[in-house]
């Protein structure tokens, strides 16, 4: 008996390993980006598949955090997010940072990181933050990081030392631009994992630079909602079904989404000595094919659209509308069911699949944000008109849910 427990136990770690913590980040440089601006992306894997947005004043500095809906985490845990000084955290597990090492204290990043965006105005301060936490830290993590004075690094993170990958340097991210899945380059690279998933979006990257598109619509669109297979060399946009109730079930193994997939965040930073107020993120609640992406900033009146904050049972309403439809998408509840994604409910050659549906939804969120964008600047009145997208963005994108789906986000 004691050794069917212990293949049990390895089977469920192994599950585990594969099926959760699976997130996919990138760093930008202001250099290479099409507006000078750096770039902050995680694409979040979890057990914890209800995610929300909470704006924070317990810190030093105002944050806007994505947290679990969980209600013993949800005010000590963040899982990437900026602050009012201008700096931003993410991160992705790494898995070998700690090899060899026993200690029992683990999952301790989304602490790590809300402390962060409490105190954090700089990446030197985040240094010292890694320096003074007390050892074991209870950490296997990449937290990517960026600031207001042009700093942006990784920091390959274990329970006793990290290792810093700057961004801006060269020699070491030629392109201006740095990935990291579940491994760290200075572990152990014979472990670890996410090396199909980082040669997916090596080559979106690449392409992105290649033609000038490193910008969040573009990064969004092809990283968050990537359906191709650097291994396999498959394309689900390929030979799609012909119509949505005819079922055409896929593997969705190694993709960047993935059943897990539970958010996305997009932070756009600052140029050297730009207002505080530019900064701003993006972000996807819920399942990246079922839902769209919402823009927020830092205000004096603390607003969030309704639609990703979180509400008083701590779900955001966007993401238990996109959870409805993800539901439709992984049928097949018992078994491997969650390996494999029915295809005609996404994509088909009737253009009634969630994405196609949701992708013109989606295009008018990003045109007016753009035009507020560029408005903002100037405007004397800039929270005003913040508070007016929102209300413009949560009626919107609940009449369109309403409409496509019959389902309302909003009450």
């Amino acid at each position: 008996m004691k050794k069917y427990g212990f293949l049990l136990l390895l089977i469920l770690c192994t599950l585990a390993f594969t099926n959760t913590w699976a997130c996919t980040t990138f760093i930008i440089s202001g250099s290479h980006t099409a507006d000078g601006k750096p770039i902050l992306f995680k694409h979040r894997d979890s057990r914890s598949f209800d995610n929300s947005l909470v704006y924070f004043s317990d810190g030093k500095y105002d944050h806007i955090a994505v947290v679990n809906a969980e209600r013993d985490n949800w005010n000590t845990m963040a899982w990437g997010g900026y602050n009012s000084a201008g700096f931003a955290i993410m991160n992705s597990a790494a898995y070998n940072n700690n090899m060899g090492d026993t200690t029992q204290l683990i999952d301790q990043e989304g602490i790590v990181m809300k402390l962060a965006l409490e105190r954090c105005k700089t990446i030197a301060d985040f240094e010292r933050l890694l320096q003074e936490l007390p050892k074991p830290m209870g950490v296997d993590a990449n937290f990517g990081v960026i600031d207001a004075f042009g700093g942006a690094a990784y920091y390959e993170t274990g329970n006793y030392k990290y290792t810093k990958v700057d961004v801006n340097d060269p020699l070491v991210a030629p392109n201006g631009y740095l990935i990291r899945t579940n491994h760290s380059f200075s572990g152990d690279m014979t472990e670890g994992g996410g090396f199909i998933r980082y040669a997916t979006t090596q080559a979106v990257l690449d392409n992105a630079a290649a033609t000038g598109q490193l910008e969040p619509q573009y990064l969004l669109n092809q990283i968050s909602r990537n359906l191709k297979h650097s291994l396999t060399k498959t394309n689900l946009y390929n030979n799609m079904p012909e119509r949505r109730n005819l079922a055409d079930y896929k593997d969705f193994t190694d993709y960047i989404p993935r059943y897990t997939t539970t958010s996305t965040l997009l932070v756009v930073g600052l140029k050297k000595n730009e207002n505080l107020n530019n900064m701003m993120m993006w972000t996807i609640l819920g399942f990246p094919l079922t839902t769209v992406a919402v823009p927020t900033w830092l205000t004096k009146d603390k607003q969030l659209p309704k639609l990703v904050s979180m509400q008083g049972n701590l779900h955001a309403p966007l993401c238990d509308a996109a959870l409805k439809l993800k539901k439709h998408c992984f049928p097949i509840a018992r078994g491997s069911g969650s390996k494999y994604i029915n295809r005609s409910i996404i994509l088909n050659k009737e253009n009634t699949g969630y994405l196609q549906l949701l992708a013109p939804i989606e295009q008018k969120i990003f045109d007016t944000t753009k035009a507020l964008i560029e408005d903002l600047p100037a405007a004397k009145d800039r929270d005003a008109k913040i508070g007016a997208h929102y209300h413009m963005l949560d009626a919107y994108v609940n009449r369109a849910y309403q409409d496509l789906f019959k389902i309302q986000v909003l009450d």
